[in-house]
């Protein structure tokens, strides 16, 4: 009896014990990770891409609320990690290239025939990602973020430039994306046709490195 006791003492303090190993292990693992959350650590150097999540649009609209502007079905940003440290903690990223395909994007402004490009000024921009899963977007110092939109009109091509001084996104290890809600642009630049406030909302998804899933820990 008294050697079972002991033994059964034994096993409740390993039971016990044991599961603590397990937080230990996990912490020790860098913020972004590829294949599971706690997995492989992203190196340094390492490219992210991720397009539109699937059936999604990338919009950039008058108002916060409204549904009058610009929507593109194709779209996709292009990073490199500079750090990815220890979780918990921020990674940082810099963001080289943020493309929208014309062809895919449509309007429906009044006095506007069609969408001509748009394009993202002043890359690389760094972009910091943290474990609580906020991602923020910063342009170089002197520097804005810029984007330059080219409509179709009646009477000719027009150039509308906005400008952020910052953008604040957030990601999702649910289905690995990175999400922006009604972002505020102002316009700096451009006819009366431009409007004065832009507030873009994207999904991308999946973000990949090397083909797979990258994760926030």
């Amino acid at each position: 009896m008294r050697t079972r006791t002991l033994l059964t003492l034994a096993d409740t303090v390993a039971a016990l014990t044991l599961p603590l190993a397990g937080p230990a292990s996990a912490a020790d693992g860098a913020v972004l990770t590829t294949g599971s959350v706690g997995g492989t650590a992203v190196a340094a150097g390492e490219v992210l891409t991720a397009p539109l999540a699937s059936g999604t649009a990338a919009t950039f609209y008058s108002s916060a609320t409204g549904t009058s502007g610009i929507s593109c079905t194709s779209s996709q940003f292009t990073a490199t990690v500079t750090d990815n440290p220890s979780a918990p903690g921020t990674a940082t990223e810099s963001v080289s290239a943020h493309t929208f395909n014309a062809a895919s994007c449509t309007t429906n402004v009044v006095g506007v025939l069609g969408v001509t490009s748009i394009t993202v000024n002043n890359l690389p921009y760094s972009s910091a990602v943290g474990s609580d899963g906020s991602v923020t977007v910063t342009p170089a110092a002197g520097s804005t973020i810029q984007t330059t939109v080219v409509l179709r009109t009646l009477l000719g091509s027009i150039n509308c430039v906005y400008q952020a001084p910052s953008l604040a996104g957030t990601a999702s290890n649910a289905d690995n994306t990175i999400n922006f809600a009604a972002a505020q642009f102002t316009k700096v630049s451009g006819s009366s046709l431009c409007f004065a406030n832009g507030y873009f909302t994207a999904k991308y998804a999946p973000v990949t490195s090397s083909g797979e899933a990258v994760y926030v820990n």
